[in-house]
């Protein structure tokens, strides 16, 4: 909760005192749209974390009664995670997050598959936590194919399986673009994949989706999917990786034989429980959800037009959780920092870049002063409209405010 003694924090007190002069509540000053990065635990799921802590500490691993009952607790998170995915829960690995669930896919199925080939294939827009193996495997003598987004921010199902020979051990493609909110057609390319050659395992990032979309993953014809848990309101520490039944991965960890061998070392079992209630709470909420979120991005699109410099950087059809635009001539470093001041939280990109020039803004062929520009808002299920109003009028008055310090000559 914000106080004006949270963390010594001078500017949050700033804030405070800023909004109780215009007659609102420490709830109302903060506007928190930064979703995309991380979201604020909900009730549901720091209950489960402090349950497993507090009462529930026992290994899973271990034989005892203490152990039986959290093993009990792991399995019913497993449960709860696979019914968001829509998949069988023997098919739901755990792991301390999605950057980690995304390497273990990509490192454990090239390992896994090096005998049929030694060329992948991905986007030239995916998170840096895949972009980052791909360019690893690379400088290991991989060849990696990226297929780039249109100037509209998508994918083109037909160039990425062109891009698949006999020799494609993995595709990789991410579900929802986490800067724009563009969905790819990952179901679209795995049915034209499979044509092509059944043996190519298709991995999907599935972070930005999870618990946003509604998923049936194991009717998308592809192996693999990573999620988050700190993503859907779970606390930082837990995400999971959706293996097929049949398909065969190599682990980056080995010990103990947790997770099926698949990922040794002893489970977070608070962090894991959480994430579980997190995801039990949204199953079946999906569509309601994004028909609400839906009118906040639709508020915020209407909003915009009042702001003539501001241009849309996300497609039409994108994910109605984020919406990506800029202020050309406007640094969104500078920008970001001043809307902080009146207590609104957005990004200038992924939050993984730290403020580095976006390359999938720079793959859809933007200008470089869109690209400086850009910023992203990104909801969650229960943000007020009252946010998307506070970030206007914050957006409206930092365009006056900082054009002699952040705007670019």
């Amino acid at each position: 909760m914000l106080t004006e003694e949270s963390g010594g924090n001078d500017q949050t007190a700033l804030v405070c005192k800023d909004f109780r002069k215009r007659g609102m509540s420490l709830e109302q000053a903060v506007a928190y749209l930064d979703n995309a990065a991380t979201t604020q635990p909900c009730p549901e799921a720091i209950e489960a974390a402090q349950k497993m802590m507090a009462t529930c500490y026992g290994n899973p691993s271990s034989l005892h009664r203490m152990g039986v009952r959290a093993a009990q607790e792991l399995a019913l998170a497993r449960e709860q995670v696979a019914g968001l995915l829509g998949c069988q829960e023997s098919c739901v690995c755990f792991t301390s997050g999605g950057s980690e669930a995304n390497n273990l896919a990509i490192f454990g199925a090239a390992q896994a598959q090096v005998r049929r080939g030694r060329k992948l294939v991905t986007t030239a827009a995916e998170h840096a936590s895949v972009s980052g193996p791909m360019k690893r495997l690379e400088e290991q003598g991989w060849q990696v194919t990226y297929i780039k987004p249109s100037a509209q921010g998508l994918i083109d199902p037909m160039e990425v399986a062109q891009a698949v020979d006999q020799e494609t051990t993995l595709v990789s493609m991410m579900l929802v673009n986490n800067e724009t909110g563009a969905i790819f057609p990952v179901a679209e390319a795995a049915s034209l994949i499979r044509r092509k050659n059944p043996n190519t395992l298709i991995h999907c990032d599935g972070v930005q989706a999870f618990g946003k979309l509604p998923l049936r993953v194991s009717r998308m014809e592809i192996d693999l999917m990573s999620v988050s848990g700190h993503k859907i309101q779970a606390p930082k520490g837990a995400g999971a990786l959706y293996i097929r039944k049949g398909v065969r991965i190599l682990p980056l960890v080995y010990g103990g034989g947790q997770e099926k061998g698949v990922r040794s070392g002893t489970e977070s079992l608070p962090m894991i429980a959480a994430m579980g209630a997190a995801a039990a709470r949204l199953a079946g909420h999906e569509r309601e959800n994004m028909e609400r979120v839906g009118r906040l991005k639709a508020l915020l699109m209407e909003r915009l037009g009042e702001i003539p410099l501001a241009s849309v950087n996300s497609p039409q059809e994108s994910s109605p959780y984020l919406l990506n635009f800029s202020i050309p001539g406007y640094r969104s470093e500078t920008m970001l920092h001043f809307l902080e001041s009146r207590g609104v939280y957005v990004s200038s990109g992924s939050a993984c870049s730290k403020g580095a020039a976006s390359p999938v803004l720079g793959a859809m062929g933007l200008s470089g002063d869109q690209i400086d520009g850009a910023l992203r808002v990104s909801f969650i299920y229960d943000t007020q409209p009252q946010a998307v109003e506070q970030l206007i009028e914050a957006l409206k008055e930092g365009i006056v405010s900082v054009a002699h310090r952040g705007r670019k000559t």
